[in-house]
Parts: structure tokens; sequence; C-alpha cells
């Protein structure tokens, strides 16, 4: 599994050759740096750790500056682990970018919902809620949640108000529609999880993997140009006859 380091930059649409409208989302993917590589052996696992988006020594704890020396990599602000199969072309302190990916991919996107506090059930949980007439004092709360005779206790489970959002969320299977090599983006089809800014991980589509190995900077760039020329254009419409007017016979 290949995967890489990001931000959410917002949404907006495009076009496709057809003339369908295609919600996107933007997203600033890369370029990542090879933090350091775990292998079975050493570590129990095999995985590549990415950084992404710099960091300011003045703010960065001292345990991370280290880790960050010792990989002769400079600080970034977002680091995470992705599990692979391969780790061919690989070094610690390379870089990596959004040219792993090419249009016509399908990937996940792991990142951080949006948080709303804590809110009750018919926001948390849609739930439909009371009259608000006739003297009824039910209204927006969540009503019995359990009987005094049977089971005298309420049942784990039960939907009743809390924190809302904040929590890692993955949204599975989005196809790549656009990528931008010099500005490192990438465009997706449909929304991610999180707001503007917002850290994410982009990796391969679990549901639809295939054996792929990492790409330097350097590497896969011919290949875009070549399906950027390939892709499918609309066929031309054919022009249709117009229709004669039938001519008036002559009276005699």
């Amino acid at each position: 599994m290949i995967g890489l380091l990001g931000k959410k930059i917002g949404m907006t649409q495009i076009f496709g050759t057809n003339g369908e409208q295609i919600p996107v989302t933007v997203l600033e993917v890369g370029p990542c740096s090879v933090v350091q590589i775990k292998t079975k052996e050493k570590d129990g696992y095999q995985a590549v750790q990415l950084a992404f988006a710099p960091k300011k020594s003045a703010r960065t704890t001292q345990p991370e500056l280290g880790h960050f020396k010792a990989h002769h990599v400079e600080p970034k602000k977002f680091v995470r682990e992705i599990r692979t199969e391969t780790l061919a072309g690989l070094e610690e302190g390379k870089e990596i970018g959004v040219n792993n990916f090419s249009v016509g991919d399908y990937v996940d996107v792991i990142g951080t919902s949006i948080g709303h506090g804590f809110q009750g059930v018919v926001k948390r949980h849609k739930c439909k809620g009371g009259g608000r007439t006739h003297g009824s004092m039910f209204g927006r709360v969540p009503g019995s949640i359990g009987s005094s005779s049977f089971p005298s206790r309420v049942f784990k489970g039960l939907r009743l108000p809390g924190h809302m959002g904040h929590a890692r969320s993955t949204v599975q299977n989005l196809r790549v529609e656009k990528i931008d090599l010099e500005h490192h983006l990438m465009a997706v089809r449909g929304a991610v999880p999180g707001a503007e800014n917002g850290y994410l991980t982009i990796r391969e589509a679990v549901k639809k993997r295939r054996s792929r190995k990492w790409r330097l900077p350097e590497e896969g760039i011919e290949e875009l140009k070549l399906e950027e020329k390939k892709a499918p254009t609309a066929p031309p419409k054919k022009a249709v006859p117009a229709k004669k007017k039938p001519v008036a016979e002559k009276k005699k």
C-alpha cells in the first residue's frame, strides 16, 4: 500500500470531457519527507513514517527534535505511519510527492471530522423530537430511557446527548479527477472529512488495491502527461439534416 500526507484546501467543481459537472475537493498532497523506515526484523512490522508541513524548531519539543535530527529531516507538523508491502526506492531523508497517484486512481482519505461540541439527540442522532403544542413538555429531550420495573437499567449503546464530531473518520473509494504536479495539488471526487486546512492521510483504496511501487519526485511525470493525452474525449455530435417542408401542389 502506498500513501501520502496532505491537507484539505477546499471544495469546488470541475467539468468532465462530456460536460458532466463533478464536485471535487482540492487537496495539497506532499511533498512528504521519509523520516523512518520500519522493518519486520527490527520493529516487528513493515511501514514507512512520513512527515508533512514545515514546523519551527522553537515550537518543537526536544524529543521530536532529536528524532528528526537522527533521521536527517527538518521538523514537521504532521507525522504518520503507513504500512506497506514494498520499501523499494524509499530512503530516510528523501521526499516523495503527489506523482505517486495518477488520474483515475481510487483513494481512501483519513482525517478528523469537524467538532460540534456537546449536542442533543435531535442534532446528534437525527431524532424527531416531540410535539410543541397543546401543553407538550417533550420537545427535544430524549424521552424515556428505561422502565423502573424492567429492565431497571439503561441499555448500553442507547442514543443520548453527548460530544459530537472531532473523531477519526475515513471516506473510501474517492476517484482522483485531476493532478497538478507543479503545485502539489490533487482533486478527488466528493467530500473528505474535516475542516479546511485540516491534515489528512491519503492512501490507495483498500477495496481496490493493486500492486504498486513508490515513485520518487522525478518519476511518473511522463506517464501522467501520456494519461492526459489519452483522456477520452466526447464523440462529435452528428449533424441532423433539416426537415424539408412539403411543397404545396399547384391548383389546376
